[in-house]
């Protein structure tokens, strides 16, 4: 008995974003699609979801497709206050017009503070349905070294596995 196998292509991308802490006491801080309360919000052109963002920069890699730059420029008015919720279903889009779909995706979420203990399931929960697929999350410190250390900012970052669409 000869057994047929199909084979889909299958490609990793990789995605790392920083943004620094607001000095305007009413951004909102978002991180993985989910508002952190009573937490000081992050600097960026977008909602600076830097952990949305290092995500769409995995995904655009493992797909050739350049970086959340191109396709979202900071200089372009259309992406002031925009959402990453909306951002992310964009790219997800993308890749679907390219050919491919999200196998996979972790992210970890590198901050001082706020602790992020309690709103990790949410964010795994909201980035998987937008991506159609499991986003773990998790979040660690760097034990006070460099400018995240000091609590400066918040960075991220995102490793995933698509594969091409038969």
């Amino acid at each position: 008995m000869v057994v047929s196998e199909t084979r889909r292509l299958m490609r990793i991308g990789q995605g790392i974003d920083v943004h620094r802490f607001s000095v305007d006491p009413s951004r909102e801080l978002w991180l993985g699609l989910v508002l952190i309360p009573d937490a000081v919000g992050l600097e960026g052109h977008s909602d600076a979801d830097v952990a949305t963002h290092a995500l769409i920069d995995a995904l655009l890699g493992a797909a050739n497709l350049g970086d959340i730059g191109h396709h979202f420029p900071p200089t372009d008015p259309r992406y002031a206050g925009a959402r990453s919720s909306d951002m992310l279903a964009g790219t997800t889009e993308l890749l679907a017009g390219a050919g491919y779909r999200v196998t996979s995706a972790d992210l970890t979420i590198i901050a001082e503070q706020p602790k992020l203990a309690w709103f990790i399931p949410s964010m795994s929960e909201r980035l998987s349905e937008v991506v159609g697929a499991t986003v773990s999350v998790k979040a660690t410190t760097v034990e006070g070294l460099g400018a995240l250390g000091r609590q400066e900012g918040i960075g991220a970052s995102a490793v995933v596995l698509i594969e091409e669409i038969s």
